[in-house]
């Protein structure tokens, strides 16, 4: 008989109230003795009872495990186990007021130096560069430190002696050597300035900017530039960005008094490349900031604690190395899980118990926000809730920024005006909580995020900007114009007029809008209301004064008749003014709901052209045809939906929190049977492999299988001492096995109901189970951060993958069973060689936790879900991201691939099943920007030609990559098919500027190539002919009608004619007008091949005489360079498109401009005329494209939906699908024929409005079937 227990008191304390629970629990188990619940669990019999002793709180995966043994409920527990280390804790450090050694999610300040740890290798190259150079570049990922690095190690370095602090490790005395050995004498600067470019950069910092001496040395002024990205995201005004430049560029000259260094994130880096003396600076001396190695790591949690004298145990600083090693943006999470493990130390230790009731390096952020949320009375709440958010500009498919803001922003306005019990006072109270939680910083007058790594760290803060993604862009653009327009002392011009006032307006109209406003916005918005609603008033006013004196004149004439005209006209004119101005907002409507209610948007934009075919509500119309991988949602359940399964032949399966299992038909989008039998919350459904059988389970700690034919239930399995979580049939069909929270697995005979055997090995709960396509093993992801391969016949555990550093939550295998994809709540998924047991590839891209992963029917695709609210999907080969399919709005828990592969099925807390089609997603996976995209003959072919050096060919129909051409020559600039779709020509070019750093040898003429690609026979391309002759790189590339001749334009002002059958040059041309700069962009053949034309960097269009090799004419009127040039089908017109905001119609025969289609949406980078010659699209630098008629010369449509700069556009040999491309990376497909569109639409959606959604959207207006086109 074992010794027994002493006793507990509950009251004595946190520690004791605890393990007397757990002993209760044990003792209604039946009380199983500790040497029972070992062999149930990883741990020893001293640590099991020790966890019940009430000396200390033992881990959570001791006290988890415990709970397990006794069959508990592990998640009350955890829930018990953190109030309760959450108590002990903050009593230890309530009256606390030591000066933590650890900076939180607040960068370090030059004062702060002695606490900076980890970075003397990389501030001593940073201090060598700064001494041998004039002009040095920082490049660093968000969250790798760049701010810290310059304020705490750079300047720190520079305003001191030349002495760098004594090394005392290995690795630190190697990081000094780089300084050591720096060329010139160290001088001390005269004075060291930094600063953030903000919105006017020039003007702003004129005075950092001059050099000064006497200021503490005799040498030269260093300016650091921190958030250098500023000068490409803040800074509006072209030229004064250029001066700012131009300013920062002058410290290059010798004698210049200065030196500078600048700190940009690297998603920006490539901006640098727009300005060319920028660009040579970076090649010079840039650095680049790695991931910290683990001895790195080690000193940034170890050394600020000995320095305030404190211990970190070994095993909470092995496992934060672990957690943070290789993980993008890691450093301010650890700096802040270690801030608060220090708030909650035990004495002089910093333990690892208290890390886990923190909640880890992802989880303390998060704790540490919601306690201060917590405190917050309501309105300061509401308050808080509206600060945060104007200090995030939300991503438009990239990653979510902050904003720093001035305070003047915060100011509400005129109490009378201010929401609801919010005062001057609260807002500073709300700033200074969120300030001493170091949320956010307050510096001076402006109001900062510490870091960008809350907004994916704090759940509830990251839902907010997904809940209101769409408005609060569209709020960040009224900041913006409101605050031009009060710069330009508020003039008229400035105010918000046609669409974007509608889509103000829309925004405004909803609840609490008008709280969010400051005064400036307020005013701004008014304005704009009352400008429009005097015009108006004006407009009536003289539209019933000309009616008076119609109907005056007329009564003379004849009065009854004529006044019965007037009137019908009248009432004619304010119907029709009536449609087309609820046509343009809900066309607004459509585009603001695109990303967040995406079927909603497509039928609303279908409502705004059958109201009136308005150019706005083409543009939304059409640009829906590009989001048609949504294709519809389906509700029956009345909580979340916990899983999703699709049987062989295509129903599909869910189950959910309300105790449902909803059988659907996922094509026709209808209900087929709602099973009731198995009432608990489910977790897990699977079907059979013959589709027969069905399997349930869940928190009743069983599973049932169902005969699906019959609806009914044919067996109950037992055996599970916790939630069953996951269910997964055998491909034979004979087993089916489930997993558990109580931490196994277990494997049941279909027939017999009995059970086979039972994996024990993970030491926390088994989330998912699934088996290998041949059967023979078995996949388990765990919350123990593992997932475990078995042997399906013996249960033999046969591997343990490791690598993620939180809980793993889902696995599936590949249709060929040689890979296995695992998804991870540390934010990523991870692709396995099976047979080799090794991870090869890491999939990094979700804001949040990843919670379902799954392959394709083909193996091609892995897709993945989670708590960002997003799918993601992945080349399964290249690991690149595909697509992100977005409009679920809430956190998603289960996905699956119907049969067919052609419908992806998602499901979450929402309740409802979103349904995409994977077969219809731009074009996506390129590494880099498309500079070009093609059309082949037949239309069956896309051809890309890439930044990133490679030439891609896509299938149109699957939209898959048939064939990756690699130039071996850098820049893909251009493509174009032969005219029989037998070859592909493609051009290179590497630039002198390219910003990659010192090239290994400069560009040379064999850099610069024509390459044709044969394309002929089912091996597919063939190797290319390549042929050179340009002295610089080659933009544009063009086959003449007959295919017998190409023709090239490069940046050496040569125009080459080639024979495309023999592969030599016949002639060229020179386009040199004698200004600096006059290279091709681009070359276009008219359609009998007799012409070609040329786009000039001059301004210049150049037309030539092929035939004679002459020039025929030189057209001018453009006023910067001309991007690109083409011929109408016709032949007789001519489009050109320019950096100037304008594209220009030309009479080719006359040589003279026929119109000039000007817009304010910045350059022109593309024409293409439709096939028949009645449409012209252009793309331009604001992310969109236009549609213009080209009898009219007016604008027919906008398309909206790339995230940056559209380079090329091409419409379908059949003109009904328009193809476009540009810098983020992806070919979009447009439908041009918004009736047929908006019949596709209403086809793949199966609904119409509903009379809910009708009232909130279209109050005006009496319902209507959107839908019923007959």
């Amino acid at each position: 008989m074992g010794r027994q227990e002493r006793p507990l008191d509950p009251g004595a304390g946190p520690e004791q109230r605890f393990a007397f629970a757990l002993r209760k629990l044990r003792s209604e188990a039946g009380g199983p003795t500790y040497r029972a619940m070992a062999q149930r669990t990883p741990y020893t019999v001293s640590t099991l009872s020790r966890a019940a002793a009430g000396e200390q709180l033992p881990s959570l995966e001791v006290a988890l495990a415990y709970v397990a043994a006794c069959g508990g409920d592990r998640e009350e527990w955890e829930r018990h186990w953190r109030q309760t280390s959450e108590e002990i804790t903050l009593r230890a450090v309530e009256d606390d007021d030591a000066e933590p050694p650890y900076q939180g999610l607040a960068r370090f300040e030059p004062g702060d130096h002695e606490r900076f740890f980890g970075r003397d290798r990389l501030v001593g190259d940073l201090v060598g560069l700064v001494r041998t150079h004039r002009f040095v570049v920082l490049v660093g990922a968000s969250g790798s430190g760049k701010s810290s690095l310059l304020r705490a190690g750079l300047i720190p370095r520079l305003r001191g002696p030349d002495e760098p602090r004594e090394p005392s490790e290995p690795h630190e005395r190697a990081a000094e050597e780089p300084y050591e050995s720096a060329g010139e004498p160290y001088e001390r600067p005269a004075a060291v300035r930094i600063l953030a470019p903000g919105e006017h950069p020039a003007r702003t910092h004129t005075e950092a900017l001059a050099p000064m001496s006497g200021e503490g040395g005799e040498g030269e002024t260093v300016v650091v530039v921190d958030q250098f990205e500023e000068v490409f995201t803040l800074c509006r005004d072209p030229d004064e960005r250029k001066a700012f430049l131009d300013r920062l560029l002058d410290a290059r000259r010798a004698g210049s008094g200065l030196r500078v260094v600048v700190a940009v994130r690297a998603d920006f880096f490539g901006h640098c490349a727009e300005h060319r003396e920028l660009a040579e600076s970076c090649r010079e001396a840039t650095l680049l900031i790695g991931p910290m190695t683990p001895d790195e790591l080690r000193d940034v949690i170890v050394k600020p604690a000995t320095a305030a004298g404190l211990v970190v145990e070994r095993s909470l600083t092995a496992r934060l190395i672990a957690e943070v090693d290789g993980e993008p943006g890691g450093l301010p999470l650890l700096s802040h899980v270690l801030l608060e493990a220090w708030r909650r130390r035990k004495g002089r230790t910093l333990a690892e118990t208290t890390y886990d009731a923190v909640g880890g390096v992802r989880g303390a952020v998060a704790r540490t926000a919601e306690d201060v949320y917590a405190r917050l009375t309501p309105a300061q709440a509401s308050l808080a809730r509206r600060v945060l958010l104007r200090l995030i500009t939300p991503g438009e498919g990239a990653q979510d920024t902050r904003r720093g803001v001035d305070r003047a922003e915060l100011d509400w306005g005129d109490p009378a005006d201010t929401p609801a019990d919010t005062t001057p006072a609260d807002t500073t109270a709300v700033l200074d909580r969120l300030a001493r939680a170091r949320l956010i910083t307050l510096d001076e007058n402006t109001v900062d995020l510490a870091h960008e790594a809350l907004i994916t760290a704090w759940p509830r803060l990251r839902g907010w900007v997904a809940e209101d993604r769409e408005r609060l862009r569209t709020h960040r653009q009224l900041t913006e114009a409101a605050r031009a327009w009060e710069e330009l002392r508020r003039e008229t011009g400035a105010l918000y007029r046609g669409t974007r006032l509608a889509v103000a307006r829309e925004w405004a109209a909803r609840d609490g809008a008008l709280d969010e406003l400051n005064s400036v916005e307020r005013a701004f918005l008014e304005a704009s209301i009352g400008l429009e609603d005097g015009e108006r008033a004006a407009a009536a006013r003289r539209a019933r004064r000309l009616a008076f004196l119609a109907a005056c004149l007329a009564v003379l004439l004849v009065v009854v008749t004529a006044v019965g005209v007037v009137a019908v006209r009248q009432r004619h004119s304010a119907v029709e003014a009536q449609r087309v101005a609820v046509s343009r907002q809900l066309a607004a409507q459509a585009l603001n709901l695109g990303d967040s209610r995406p079927g909603t948007a497509m039928l609303l934009a279908v409502e705004a052209y059958r109201t009136a075919p308005t150019p706005e509500a083409r543009g939304a119309l059409l640009s829906m045809s590009a989001r048609r991988s949504y294709q519809a949602e389906l509700n029956g359940h009345a909580d979340a939906v916990s899983e999703v399964a699709f049987s062989p032949d295509g129903t599909l399966a869910s189950v959910g929190r309300d105790g449902k299992t909803v059988l659907w038909d996922a094509r026709h989008h209808t209900r087929l049977a709602t099973l009731t039998g198995h009432a608990t919350w489910l977790r897990a459904v699977d079907f059979s492999p013959d589709g027969r059988r069905m399997a349930t389970g869940g928190d009743d700690r069983k599973v049932v299988l169902w005969d699906v034919a019959h609806r009914t239930k044919v067996a109950t399995l037992t055996g599970h001492r916790g939630p069953v979580k996951s269910v997964a049939f055998s491909p034979d069909g004979r087993t089916v096995a489930g997993s558990s929270d109580d931490g196994t697995v277990i494997l049941w005979d279909v027939k017999s109901g009995s059970r086979r055997v039972t994996l024990t090995g993970h030491r926390a709960m088994v989330w998912a189970v699934e088996f290998s396509p041949d059967g023979k093993l078995l996949a388990t992801a765990s919350a123990d951060r593992t997932v475990r391969l078995w042997s399906a016949a013996t249960g033999e555990q046969l591997a343990v993958l490791r690598g993620h550093t939180r809980s793993v939550d889902a696995v599936a295998f590949s249709p060929d069973g040689k890979l296995l994809a695992s998804a991870s709540q540390d934010y990523t998924a991870r692709v396995w060689d099976v047979r080799r047991r090794t991870s090869v590839a890491r999939l990094v891209g979700h804001g949040a936790e990843v919670r379902a992963v799954g392959f394709s029917p083909d193996g091609r695709t892995v897709a993945t879900s989670g708590q960002d609210h997003t799918v993601m999907l992945w080349d399964a080969e290249r690991h690149t991201r595909q697509a992100t399919l977005v409009g679920h709005g809430t956190n998603i828990y289960s996905l699956a691939y119907d049969p067919s592969g052609t419908l992806l099925a998602t499901a979450g807390e929402s309740g409802s099943i979103t349904l995409w089609d994977p077969t219809r997603i731009p074009l996506t996976g390129l590494a880099d920007r498309v500079n070009k995209v093609v059309f082949s003959p037949d239309g069956r072919a896309l051809a890309t030609a890439g930044q990133n050096g490679s030439a891609v060919l896509w299938d149109v129909v699957h939209r898959t990559p048939r064939a990756v051409l690699p130039s071996g020559h850098g820049t893909v600039r251009s493509a174009a098919f032969s005219p029989d779709g037998r070859t592909l020509a493609t051009v290179t070019g590497i630039s002198q500027d390219t910003p990659t750093g010192p090239a290994s040898r400069p560009p040379s003429p064999k850099d610069q190539t024509l390459m044709l690609w044969p394309l002929a026979g089912r091996a597919g391309p063939r190797r290319p002919v390549t042929l050179t002759g340009h002295t610089a790189r080659v933009l544009d590339v063009a086959y003449s009608p007959d295919g017998r001749i190409i023709a090239t334009g490069a940046a050496d002002k040569k125009v080459m004619l080639w024979d495309a059958a023999r592969g030599t040059r016949l002639a060229t041309f020179t386009a040199d007008t004698g200004t600096e700069g006059s290279g091709v962009n681009a070359v276009a053949f008219s359609p009998d091949g007799r012409t070609l034309a040329t786009a000039n960097y001059d301004g210049r269009v150049t037309l030539w005489n092929v035939a004679r090799r002459t020039r025929m004419a030189t057209l001018t009127g453009h006023t910067g360079q001309v991007r690109a040039v083409t011929f109408s089908p016709d032949g007789r017109t001519l489009a050109s498109a320019g950096i100037d905001q304008t594209v220009m119609l030309w009479d080719v025969a006359r040589h003279t401009r026929l119109a000039t289609l000007a817009g304010d949406t910045g350059p022109a980078f593309a024409v293409a005329f439709s096939p028949d010659g009645r449409t012209l699209a252009t793309a331009n630098a604001d992310t969109s494209v236009m549609l213009w008629d080209v009898a009219r010369r007016k604008q027919l449509a906008t398309f909206t939906g790339h995230t940056a700069q559209v380079r090329s556009v091409a419409f379908s040999p059949d003109g009904r699908t328009l193809a476009t491309a540009g810098d983020d990376g992806t070919v979009r497909l447009w439908n041009t024929d918004p009736r047929r569109t908006a019949t596709q639409l209403c086809s793949a959606l199966s609904r119409d409005l509903t009379r809910e959604e009708w009232k909130q959207l279209i109050p005006e207006k009496s319902y209507r079937r959107t839908c019923d086109m007959g």
